[in-house]
Order: structure tokens, then sequence, then C-alpha cells
């Protein structure tokens, strides 16, 4: 944007604001005037370069950068910050340094405030033209660096060029030297000027703001202007938009033109301005690709037809009334009306002739209304009506029809938009008479729902919004009266763009342009009403309205639903046989929402028909149930399955087959209920062939079809399946359990849990084993958990769907099914299965883009997004374990909680616990949720949970709802105090130390923290700390050479013996804690060729010299071990540790050999060759009185 363009108050960019616009007005006043004072006085200090000074330049940025949506706030402060600033430019003994630093501090001001404001602060006396202009004259144009020096100085300059004293005065004698000449102030103002127009830094910019302040002075123009801008023109002509030069060249030529004929008297400029057009038609900017060099054009060209245009208000313009909102709202509430418009009258000068150029401006301003880029059109619209009102008010009216002649359909989206810019600009000056609304209104209408297909997506978001600002720009233009005849056509028109548009920025343009209308024009009916509910914020959260794309169209038939209960006549009579007609449209992303419309408006139609007991078919008449019966098999005819359009087809009549079969449509025995059976198997059975985006949404839109389909048409008798269509589907559903496709396990795996009650009748035992079979993890399958997931999900269902009822092992859960199905869910619980997709353990799904999406998120602390190498994605199961214990047992206590087994319970509770002390936040949060559930459901209570009452009284009720258990601060503190409940103190412990190895910042910290409080509460207590000593051994030898367990562990025993919780058992020789967990460590490294996990040992096994006895030289032979290991990086860091281990315990060594030792350990190369390493190492071995290791010789081969 050129210096100059500022775009108009309330112009449709600044409609379309960002989402934190809820904070723009959160700054009242410049609240960092003291730090900025202190940081503006120490630049003399941090000038030099280093650090110093990017901190200082960056913190002045940052605060600058606050008030970037607020500039007026500094306003009070830039006279002293200038102040400070140019004492330093002017300070003689300054280093060029610190003025470059000074004037960078400048521009910053500046970029935020904005130059015009700034220039005036300037120091601009007669005594300052010289000093500034020898600075600029000092200045090297080359020079990257300082840029923002010369960009300040040349703004400065143009502020001297005002002084109110011909240069000619300021110049002296000339004469310096006989037969020389120094040049006057006048040339070389105008030669820096001229030099830094053709410059490639912002330099350009200050310069033609220079040269207009300058040539524009009565002494120069008389001398320089004509000289000027011949040169002007003559580098317009010689110059091509083509090379880079070219369009630098170009860009300050044009902005220096634009300049001098805004800011020049017209008498001045006139003789010059046929001249500047013709020159600028010949450069043909309109065929340049630039964006710029066009805008630049036509900013050009607007201000050559103002210069021939004599500058007058054109007397024939609408004038309103009463403009101010408090006067127009007060005039309403004592129920007057405004007073009456200005009547037009005759424009004196209407037989002035108009100048020949004026033609060529419009035409090429409306040209540029039809320009590809916005800015362009901007700047084109503003010329339009600024040339509008010198027009008389015949050839006026004719611009107005020109700018109706873009809003056809032969026109681009472009012209659209261009056209609602200028229009918005002409009925906000008054230009748009009363009688011009009828024609004008009309395109408004059409461009607030303008929309056109560009290949797979659509253009027309820029018209509507242009559209929406014409209709702000009018409340504010035109009295009452006058839009009365249209207020219903357009406050409609606005509430359904605020409401139901797919894009953001168009449903705050209608809501604020229907804001304005109601507060100015005050006939909007239920205005006020109507801004309650859909206000500019409202219409702004996509939750109110719509998301994106595939899921617009879904809640546009969610609407659609609504309104049909509130005109059902009307929605079966006229909306239906359109749908209808629809469902066959050659565009795939109508034929998907038409679908969708049918099942919503039928089965709307449908509620409405059954609150009075009537069938649905009472509201629709045969063509239209016919229709619907058809939609399956016309699209199955034409192939419309298949491909990814089949995807969206597949999944909106899966929509529609559970719509219908839930409005009892009259289909029983038809073949239609074959043809909707195979495309629910077909969709489950191929669901490996479906875009990983929309798999999840299809496969559950399949599912619910099918529980629909089964309930309506598969029911023989209440309460009994007909026996064909049972064994069929059955037996089809468990061998596809068995398939090698996992997503057709996954899929099938759902179906048979979607199953009604009476299908699973006399066959539970069977689809129960079947689906214990999926939750079993194999070799084969081991990496693939979506399907066991999917398995445990449906057995819970199941036994929601059947129940529990006493000895029908095949009907219902009973005593002799309920261990096998508590088997399967639990066996779950210990599924870590990884794979390399990232830590999918706490991957969740989200409806999002055309078809909704997978997002992988591992949230931690931070909530960002990374993906490890290796993932938990065995976390899926665990969760859906969890999920399904907690509704069995629940299901179990509500019934018959006998069935529910002291040992069954104690299990379930410990593997809870253990999942609500890991490392993934979310997965944590949902199994403490799990675990509070079952404590305290007391509808009865549940059986055998053991420690209820100490577990009462560390989870109260009335404190679950106020904690964060996803966050690790506040979670972490309350389950580590299971730690001193017996049975649920391995589970937890085992939890807790995978989350004190873990990556996550927070959780490590916060885990290890509350580890910590627990152990401080032990101290004094031998037992307990020896209870939780051996629990911790168990744990290691429980899981020694699983690297999910041991890795993390190892770093949790660096952490508790660096912070000194076992000290009490440093006391005693080769006490029995150390010698264990000696042997675990040696056995868990042995042979290992992990780096991170004999990096992890390392401090382990020197945490252990501080244990004396035979652990102590244990421990030291095996450092002295890893200090020759095959690769340099673990001698290294063994021989670092080592080194600090013998500095913080000095009883390990002697007193006399430490020094010896600390020196060989920092001295020796320990990434030379072995050879010479273990000559150093041994020697450590003597001194440390420990064996040298020695070589075993390996075997050779027979």
């Amino acid at each position: 944007m050129a210096l100059s363009d500022e775009p108009a108050a309330g112009g449709p960019e600044e409609e379309a604001e960002e989402e934190t616009l809820v904070f723009r007005a959160a700054l009242e006043a410049f609240g960092e005037s003291a730090e900025t004072r202190a940081l503006l006085g120490r630049l003399r200090e941090v000038h030099g370069g280093g650090v110093a000074r990017e901190v200082a330049l960056e913190r002045f940025r940052v605060i600058m950068d606050k008030y970037q949506e607020q500039p007026h706030l500094l306003d009070p402060h830039l006279e002293w910050m200038m102040n400070l600033l140019l004492d330093i430019v002017q300070d003689q003994t300054s280093p060029a340094s610190l003025v470059h630093l000074a004037f960078k501090f400048l521009y910053i001001i500046t970029k935020v405030r904005g130059y015009k404001t700034f220039l005036s602060l300037f120091p601009h006396e007669v005594a300052d033209v010289e000093p500034v202009l020898d600075l600029v004259t000092d200045q090297n144009p080359k020079d990257h660096e300082t840029w923002e020096t010369r960009y300040m100085l040349l703004l400065w300059l143009s502020v001297t060029c005002l002084i109110p004293f011909d240069f000619s005065r300021l110049d002296g004698n000339l004469l310096t030297q006989p037969g020389q000449t120094r040049m006057s102030i006048m040339d070389r103002i105008l030669q820096i000027a001229e030099s830094y127009l053709i410059v490639s830094d912002k330099a350009r910019d200050a310069a033609a703001v220079l040269m207009s302040r300058f040539i524009t002075r009565p002494d120069v123009k008389r001398s320089k202007m004509a000289e000027f801008l011949d040169w002007s023109l003559c580098n317009l002509a010689s110059s091509s938009f083509q090379t880079l030069q070219g369009v630098i060249t170009m860009d300050g030529m044009l902005q220096a033109l634009a300049q001098i004929f805004k800011h020049g008297k017209r008498e001045d400029c006139l003789p010059y301005a046929a001249t500047v057009l013709r020159c600028l038609d010949d450069c043909k900017l309109p065929e340049s690709n630039q964006t710029l060099l066009r805008k630049l054009g036509v900013k050009l060209v607007q201000r050559l037809g103002l210069t021939f245009l004599k500058p007058r208000v054109a007397a024939w313009r609408y004038q309103r009334g009463c403009r101010s909102l408090a006067a127009n709202l007060q005039l309403l509430a004592q129920g007057q009306s405004e007073q009456k418009p200005l009547i037009p009258t005759e424009d004196a000068d209407e037989d002035d002739d108009v100048p020949e150029g004026v033609e060529s401006v419009i035409e090429q301003l409306l040209v540029g209304l039809k320009d590809k880029d916005t800015v362009v059109r901007w700047s084109a619209a503003k010329g339009i009506g600024r040339m509008a009102g010198r027009l008389p008010k015949a050839l006026a009216d004719d611009v107005v029809g020109s700018v109706l002649d873009c809003f056809s359909f032969q026109e681009t989206d472009k012209a659209w938009h261009g056209g609602c810019l200028a229009l918005a600009e002409l009925g906000r000056r008054g230009l748009l008479l009363p009688s011009r609304l009828v024609d004008v209104v009309a395109v408004i209408l059409k461009a607030l729902t303008y929309d056109e297909k560009r290949g797979s997506c659509s253009v027309g978001t820029n018209v509507r919004d242009a559209a929406c600002y014409v209709c702000w720009a009018f409340a504010r233009a035109y009295e009452p009266q006058e839009l009365k005849p249209f207020v219903t056509a357009i406050s409609s028109a606005l509430v359904i763009a605020a409401v139901f548009d797919r894009d953001i920025n168009c449903r705050r343009a209608a809501s604020a342009a229907f804001q304005e209308n109601v507060g100015r024009q005050g006939t909007f009916p239920h205005g006020i009403d109507i801004l309650t509910t859909a206000d500019y914020f409202a219409v702004g959260n996509r939750t109110n309205c719509f998301l994106v794309i595939r899921v617009i169209r879904e809640l546009a038939v969610k609407a659609l639903h609504n309104l049909t209960q509130r005109a059902p006549e009307y929605s079966a009579t006229q909306v239906f046989p359109r749908l209808l007609s629809m469902t066959l449209s050659p565009d795939l992303h109508t034929r998907h929402g038409s679908i969708l419309a049918c099942a919503e408006v039928a089965y709307a139609l449908y509620k409405l028909a059954a609150q009075e007991n009537r069938p649905v078919t009472d509201h629709l008449d045969e063509q239209a149930v016919q229709g619907l019966k058809q939609i399956h098999q016309q699209l199955y005819d034409r192939q419309l399955y298949r491909g990814l359009g089949g995807e969206l087809m597949r999944q909106a009549v899966c929509v529609l087959i559970e719509k219908l079969s839930l409005s009892k449509m009259p289909f029983q025995g038809d073949t239609i209920i074959d043809g909707w059976q195979w495309l629910i198997n077909d969709t489950l059975g191929c669901l490996h062939l479906i875009s990983s985006h929309s798999r999840q949404q299809i496969k559950d839109a399949a599912v619910s079809a099918l529980a629909a389909l089964c309930s309506e048409y598969y029911m023989k008798e209440p309460g009994e399946a007909d026996p064909a269509i049972q064994e069929k589907l059955i037996r089809q559903y468990l061998a596809e359990l068995r398939s090698p496709e996992e997503m057709t396990r996954c899929g099938f795996s759902s179906a048979l849990g979607a199953l009604p009650g009476f299908l699973l009748k006399g066959r539970l035992q069977q689809v129960l084993a079947g689906l214990r079979a999926v939750t079993h993890t194999s070799p084969e399958d081991v990496n693939f958990p979506e399907s066991r997931r999917d398995g445990l999900k449906a057995i819970a269902r199941i036994c929601q769907t059947v129940g529990v009822k006493p000895g029908a092992p095949d009907e219902a859960v009973c005593r002799e099914n309920v261990s096998q199905i508590y088997s399967a869910l639990l066996g779950c619980m210990n599924d870590y299965t990884t794979d390399s997709r990232g830590d999918v353990g706490g991957w969740y799904v989200r409806s999002r883009g055309d078809a909704g999406g997978w997002y992988v998120r591992s949230r931690g602390d931070a909530g960002g997004w990374y993906v490890r190498s290796r993932g938990d994605v065995g976390g899926w199961v665990r969760k859906a374990a969890m999920t399904g214990l907690m509704d069995v047992t629940l299901l179990l206590a509500r019934s018959q909680p006998e069935l529910i087994e002291a040992h069954i319970c104690e299990r379930i509770m410990c593997c809870v616990a253990q999942q609500a002390s890991e490392k993934i936040d979310r997965f944590r949060a949902h199994a403490i949720s799990v675990f509070l559930t079952l404590l305290h459901f007391d509808s009865p209570p549940i059986p055998h949970v053991p420690h209820r009452g100490e577990l009462e009284k560390l989870f109260p009720r009335s404190d679950v709802a106020s904690v964060n258990w996803n966050a690790p601060s506040q979670a972490f503190s309350r389950i580590t105090q299971l730690l001193g409940l017996p049975t649920y103190r391995y589970p937890v412990l085992l939890g807790l130390v995978v989350s004190l190895g873990g990556l996550t910042e927070s959780t490590v910290r916060h885990s290890t923290q509350s580890l910590f409080e627990y152990m401080k509460g032990v101290q004094s207590d031998p037992q307990a700390l020896g209870s939780f000593s051996r629990t911790l051994l168990q744990i290691f030898e429980d899981n020694l050479l699983n690297d999910r367990v041991s890795l993390p562990l190892l770093k949790t025993l660096d952490h508790v013996l660096t912070h000194g919780c076992f000290d009490i058992f440093t006391t005693e020789e080769d006490h029995p804690f150390a010698v264990k967990l000696l042997a675990l460590c040696k056995k868990e490294i042995k042979n290992s060729k992990d780096v991170q996990k004999l990096l992890s040992a390392i401090p382990v096994f020197c945490e252990m010299v501080q244990f004396p006895g035979n652990v102590r030289r244990s421990a030291l032979l095996q450092l002295c071990l890893l200090l020759c290991h095959r690769f340099p990086l673990i001698r290294k860091s063994t021989a670092s540790q080592v080194y600090e281990t013998l500095l913080t315990y000095s009883d390990v060594v002697g007193a006399d050999v430490l020094d010896e030792v600390v020196t060989v350990l920092s001295d020796t190369a320990w990434d030379a060759e072995l050879a010479v390493v273990r000559e150093q190492r041994n020697r450590l071995c003597d001194l440390l009185g420990v064996p040298r290791p020695q070589l075993v010789p390996q075997p050779h081969a027979c």
C-alpha cells in the first residue's frame, strides 16, 4: 500500500476482523511509558552491538506492537519519545551506530502510529533544513542495514520543505572559489529526492512524500515542476514492468506523481494532466502482473480526473438531514420522524463542458473495478465516488448505470465485488439518488447470495462481504422512508447471510450491517430481538453457526429439520419435491446435501405425525414415498457409490436409511430393504478402501443405519427376530470378524455391538466369543489396535443392550458368562502396543474438513503437537477397556451386585488406578473419571471396593468437580496419596514410574514433586519406606527388559537416589535394597546396545556408590566396565558422571588418591582408541581398589 493510501472508514477490509477482536479494546492507556523511557535512556549503553542491542530493539518492538490496533493511545507520549531520540541524532558526539539505532526506534514508532501523525513532531525551523539535508547526503543508499535512517531522514526533510521562506534565501553566496559554485538547496533536495525514487527499499516511499511537498512549493514549482514531470515521465516511458528494476522505477515515479497531483493546486497541475494521462495510457499498466503498479496506476488516474474537474460539492446530491445515531434514536423514542432531506436542486453548472480526459479516466476506473486484486478494485471504487461527486447529475447517473453493468452473470466475481464497493462509495457520498434504489437493491440482494463454482471449490465470499458493506453504507446514507419499500427484502437477506453463510467474515459483516440498519433506520422488524441472538460475536462462533464445507451441509439439513416442524405443509409440498429432484444432480455436493435434507425433512414430518398418532404418509404423498425408496437403486445403477464421491454418497444414504427406518416408512418386505442391507454390509466391508479422514464418520453412519434398519424391519413379532434373517446376519458378521483386513474387523465389530436385543437372543454366547477373539492380541495383528478397541466397545454395548438376567447365558449377562466378559475387558488393560505412527495413545477423532479427520496430538503440558518415533497405540484399547469395565460394573451393580466378585473388583480398581497415574493427560483424566465414578456410585454402591473408606476421604465428592484432572499439577498430588494404601501401591507406583521417566516437562516435574512429597512423609516410618522400596524393586523385577517400564524406571531411580530418598539405607553395609537393585540394574543392561538405556543406567550406578560395602565396589567395577564400552558416547558420559560423583561423595575414595583419580578422569580423551582408554581405565581400577576387568577371548569357529 502506498504511503497515502488509507482505507476509508468503514471499508469492507475493516469489517473482516480476526478472532482476537474481543481483546482489541482491552488497552486503555500506554502502560509501558516508564519502561519505554528507561529503554530509550539506555541506548547510549547498548548501541555498540551484540546481545544487549538486539534485546533492547526486540523489546521495543514487542511494546509497540501491542498498540497496532489502538495506536492513538501513543499520541500523548509521541513528543517525549521523539525528543529523546532526536537528542541523540542532533548530538554531534553521537557515534554513527547510535544514530542509526535511534532512527530504528523512530521507524518502529512510525510503523505503528503512521507517518502522517508523526511528521508534525519533527523539528522544522529554518535552521533545521541544512543539517537534515547534510545528514541525508551523508547516507549510503546501498547500505541495507540503515534503510530506516534514510527513510526517517527523508520524511524529516519533507517537513522542513514546508517552511514559508524562499529556498534561495538559504543559499547565501554560492560562489566559493573563482570558477566554482556549489549547488543550491533547491537543487540538492531535488537531486536527493530523484535519486531515492529509484531505490529498492522503503526510502522510495518517503522520497515520494518528499517530492510532493517539495515540488508543490511556490518557489520550486515555477522553475522545477515542469523539469521534474518531464524527468519522471521519461523514466516511466523507458521502464518496463517485465524487469525488477523497471518495476522499482515505475513504482517510485507513480507514487511521486500521485502525491503531487494530490497535494498540488489544481491550477498548477492542470496544464500537465493531459500529458501525464497519455503517458500513463502508453505504459499499459493494466497488463502488468504487479498488483502495486496497477493500484498506483488507478490511484494516479483518479487524481488526474479530479484535476480535470473543478473542486465542488454537487448540489444535486442526496443529503440525509440527520446523521447522528443518538439524535436518530431520540427522535424515534419521541415518536417523531427525522427532518426532511434537502430537496436536490438543479446543478448551476449543469451546462459546463466536461473535459475530454474525464471520459478516459472514468473508463479506466470502471476497468479497475474488475481487476483481479482487491486493493486495485478498492482504489478504483473510491475514485468512482470522488469523480461522481464533481460531475453533473446526468453524467453521474450514467456512471451509476455503468457500475450496475458490472452485475451481469457474464461478469466474473471480481466485477461483482468491485461493483459493490463502488455502489457503497456512491451511497456513502449521497451520489446514489433514491430513484436508483430499485435497481441497486435488486442487484445487492443477488450479491448477498452470490456463489459460483470454480472447479472443486466456489468463489463469491468477497462479493457477499462487499454486499453487506453496501447495506451498511445505505443505513447511514438514507432516511428510513427512502428504504422502507426494501426493508423486508434487505432484512431477510441479511439475517439469512448472518446465520447461514459458510464464511465467518460474511456472517460477521451481515450482522454488522443488520445492526447498523436497526440503529440508523429503526424500521427493521424484530431488530433488537434478532441482534440479541445473532450479534456480531455470536455469528462468529463456529459452534453457533457452521463449521466447514461438509459439516456446513450437515448442519444446514439440521436447520431444515427444525424449519420443517414450523412449516410442515410447505416443506412437504414445496421443499420436498425439489429436494428429491436434486438427489440425482450431476454435482456431487448438491447430491450429498439433498439426500441428507430428504432424510431430515422426512424424519421431521414423522415426528409431527407421531404426536397425533398418525403415519408419516399422511404428510408425504405416494410419489414422495416412492422417490425416497428409489434413491439407493438410482445411485447404484449409476455406479455413484464408487470413487471418492462414493464416500459422500455412502455416508448420505446411510443417514437416509437411518432416518427412514426411524420414520417407520412402509417398506416391510420390500426389496429395497435388501438393497439397504447390501449397502451397509458393503460399506463396512470396504472401510479399508475409504480415505482415512472420512472412514470413522462413514463407519458410524453405517452402524447407526444398521441399528435402525434392524429394529424396524427385522422384527417378526414383538421381541422376536425373523430366524432366517438372524441366522444369515449373525453368521456373516461373525465370519467377517476373522477377516485379514483390520478395518473390516472394526466395522463388523461395531455392527454386532449395534444389533438390537431380539437379534442377539439365543446367539449371545456365539457373538461374545467372536468379539473376544477380536480383542485378543496375536503376533499377526499386534500393531492394529483399532479392531481390538472396537471389539471392546461392542462387548460393552451388547451388555447394555441385553441387560442382566439370571440363568440365561445365551440371552443376557449372567453368572455363567460374566467372568468371560470381565476377562476380555481386563485382559486389554495391559495393551501397550506401540508402532511408528506417533503417540497415538493420545489420538482423538474430530470432525473437520469436508469429511472429518484424524488428528495426531499428544497434549502434555503445553498442548504441543509432536510425533514420537514409537507411539502408545494401545492407549485406544485401554481407554475402551476402562469405559467397558465401568459400564458393565455399573450395569451389574444396578441389577445383580452379587455377580461382582471381590477379586474382580480389586483388579478393576487397581488397573484403573494405574492408568490414572500415567503420563498422557487426557487419558489420565479419563481413568480418574472412571475410578471416581465407580467409587462414588451409590445406586447401590459397588461391592468389594478396596479401602473404600480411605478413598472417600482422599477423594471427597465435594472436591471432585473442582479439580482439573487434565492438569498434572492438580492430578498427581492427589493420585500419589494412593501409595499409602497397600492394595493400590504397586499399580500406582508403576504408573508414576512411567510418568517420571516421560518426555513432557510438566508431567515429569509434577509427578516427581508429588512422589518426593510422599517419600518425605514416610522417611520417619521405616516400615512404610521398606514397603515402598520392596514394591519398587518388585516392579523392576517384573519388568526386566521391558523398555516401556525399565527405561523410565532407571530415570526414576536416578531421581530418588539423587534426592536422598533412601539415605536411611546408606547407614547399613550391603543393605538388601541396594544389593537387589544393583543386581537388577546389571541384568537390565547386560549385552545391551541401547544407548538411551545405558545412558540412563550410568547415573544409577553412580548414585549407588553411596551404599557402603560390596555394593559400592560392584558399582565402581560396573562403571569401570562402562569406561571401556564400545560406544565413545558411553565412555565420555561415564567419565563425566563418575568425576562429579567422586567430588560429591568424598568418602568413596581415599584423600591421598582423590586428586590423581579426578585428574585421570578429566584429562583422558575417553573417545580415543580403546587400547589407549583401557590403559587409563586399568589405572583407575588400581586407584579405586577394584579388580581390573579381564578381556574374555572370543571362541573361534571350527
